[in-house]
C-alpha cells in the first residue's frame, strides 16, 4: 500500500509541526505527491505552513478532525514520530471521528491500530487501517549477499537521530533520476514506507533479523538497478540506537554519506554524550563498515549537512567549515539539491 496521488490526506500533527516529534508529518508535506487537504494541529491553528516550517505547500492548518472535514479528506494520516512511538492520549478521540466520518487511517506508530476491535467496529466498507511497521514474513540472518551486486549502494549514516538522513537519501535517488540514472530509493522507515509503498520500517523487525531483512530488500532491487540509495537510521553514536549496524551489514555499502546538524556537538536527548569531531566520525563509520578487512573499504564520500535552522550566509558559512574540515564534498542537499553529492558517489 501507498498514499495514492488521487486520495484527499489529512495529516494530523498536533503538538508536531514545530517541534521534532512532527517528522513524519513534515516529511510527508515536503516529498508526498498525494493531495495533502489539511494539517490538524490545534497549536498553530490558522496560521501559514510555509512560514512554519519552510515547506512551500498551501496548506489550512485546523484545530481538528471535525474542522478538517470541511475539505473532504479520504484518509487520516498520523503524522509524529513521538519517543517510544504510542498514541498520545489527545489522539484517540481524533482518530474515533476520522473513522466515524468514513476515513481511512494510516499509523506508523508502534501501537498496532488495525487490531482493536473497538476501531474496526467502526470501518465501513471501502475503510481500512494500515499500520506500517510490521516485520516482513519468511525473514532470516543477513549472510553478505550484497556485496555480488554490481550496482552502486548508497547508504546514509548520522551523527544523531531525526537529522536529515531520509531527506539526504531522497534528494539523492531523484538527482539521479534527473542524470538519467536508474535508481531506486529503498525505505527503512515507517515515512519512507508511506512515501514509496514499499521498504522495511526496520524498528518492527526483531534484531537479529534486522541486518537479513535489509538483505532481502537490497538483493530485490539490486541487479535491476545502477544504484540504491538506502535510507539511513539512527546512529552509531546513539546510546539506544540498533539500526545502523544492521543496515550496514544487510546493505553491503558501495558509499555512506555522513549527515549532522550544522553546529550540533551533542546528542539532542542526551546531552552528556559528545559528538566527535566529524573527521573522527567518518573514520568510525569507514572501519565498522570494513571491519578491519572482513568487508570491502567503504568511503564516506561527502557531508549532508542541514542548515535549516540557519540564515543564507550562516549555512555557507557553516558549508565551508565543514568541507574544510572534513576536506570532503559538503552541502545542504534540502536547500541546494544534492548534485554535489552526487558527483562524489560517482567519482569512488
Amino acid at each position: 500500500m501507498r498514499l495514492a496521488l488521487n486520495q484527499r490526506i489529512a495529516i494530523l500533527l498536533h503538538e508536531g509541526t514545530s517541534g521534532a516529534q512532527g517528522k513524519t508529518g513534515l516529511a510527508l508535506l515536503r516529498y508526498s505527491e498525494a493531495q495533502i487537504v489539511a494539517v490538524i494541529d490545534h497549536e498553530a491553528i490558522g496560521r501559514s505552513l510555509t512560514e512554519l516550517t519552510g515547506i512551500k505547500r498551501n496548506i489550512p492548518i485546523v484545530e481538528s478532525v471535525a474542522a478538517a472535514l470541511e475539505y473532504k479528506p479520504e484518509v487520516l494520516v498520523i503524522g509524529i514520530a513521538p519517543k517510544g512511538g504510542a498514541v498520545p492520549d489527545n489522539y484517540w478521540h481524533e482518530i474515533k471521528d476520522a473513522l466515524e466520518a468514513g476515513m481511512s487511517l494510516v499509523n506508523g506508530l508502534h501501537t498496532p491500530l488495525a487490531t482493536i476491535n473497538e476501531l474496526n467496529a467502526l470501518l465501513k466498507p471501502g475503510q481500512l487501517i494500515w499500520d506500517v511497521r510490521k516485520e516482513p514474513p519468511n525473514l532470516d540472518v543477513a549472510s553478505g549477499l550484497a556485496r555480488s551486486l554490481p550496482c552502486r549502494r548508497v547508504l546514509t549514516v548520522g551523527t544523531d537521530m531525526a537529522i536529515g538522513k531520509m531527506s539526504t537519501s531522497l534528494e539523492l535517488h531523484w538527482a539521479a533520476k534527473l542524470r538519467g540514472w536508474r535508481s531506486k530509493f529503498l525505505a527503512t522507515g515507517q515515512t519512507g514506507v508511506m512515501l514509496e509503498g514499499d521498504g522495511v520500517a526496520l524498528d518492527a523487525v526483531r534484531v537479529d533479523f534486522a541486518a537479513g531483512a535489509v538483505e532481502q530488500m537490497v538483493m530485490r532491487y539490486g541487479r535491476n538497478y545502477d544504484m540504491l540509495h538506502i535510507e539511513g537510521q539512527g546512529s552509531l553514536l546513539h546510546p539506544g540506537s540498533t539500526a545502523t549496524l544492521p543496515l550496514i551489514r544487510g546493505s553491503q555499502p558501495t558509499q555512506l554519506v555522513l549527515v549532522h546538524r550544522a553546529g550540533q556537538t551533542h546528542n539532542r536527548n542526551n546531552p552528556h554524550i559528545p559528538i566527535p569531531p566529524l573527521p573522527k566520525v567518518i573514520q568510525l563509520y569507514e572501519t565498522v563498515a570494513s571491519a578491519g578487512g572482513s568487508f570491502a573499504p567503504v568511503p564516506v564520500v561527502g557531508i549532508a549537512l542541514n542548515t535549516a535552522h540557519l540564515d543564507e550566509a550562516a549555512a555557507q558559512a557553516a558549508i565551508a567549515q565543514t568541507t574544510a574540515e572534513t576536506g570532503l564534498p559538503c552541502t545542504d542537499v534540502v536547500r541546494y539539491g544534492a548534485g554535489l553529492l552526487l558527483d562524489a558517489v560517482m567519482q569512488n
